[in-house]
């Protein structure tokens, strides 16, 4: 379990870190992006953890992943540019 922790918290910031330098003008203050992901991914693990139970490392880590991401898309803001509608209602 420490190891599925520890790599949990790894994934979680290596997510944070490339949402952080792709979309820089999206997120808002880093702190909060490089919080986001690896209490996300370390959550993502306790309930695939949970879910799954012990023996599953693999699987335990990639539902972490897969939380992680989620929580971090949730941070995500509009561009500034608006699109235009064809038929303004």
């Amino acid at each position: 379990m420490l190891l599925e922790a520890l790599g949990s918290v790894l994934l979680g910031l290596a997510l944070s870190w490339a949402a952080a330098r792709h979309l820089p003008d999206r997120l808002p203050a880093r702190r909060v992006v490089f919080t986001t992901g690896p209490v996300g991914a370390l959550f993502g693990a306790y309930v695939t953890h949970a879910a799954l139970g012990p023996g599953h490392f693999l699987a335990t880590l990639l539902g972490a992943v897969a939380i992680g991401a989620v929580l971090l898309s949730l941070l995500i803001r509009p561009s500034t540019r608006r699109l235009r509608r064809a038929f303004p209602f």
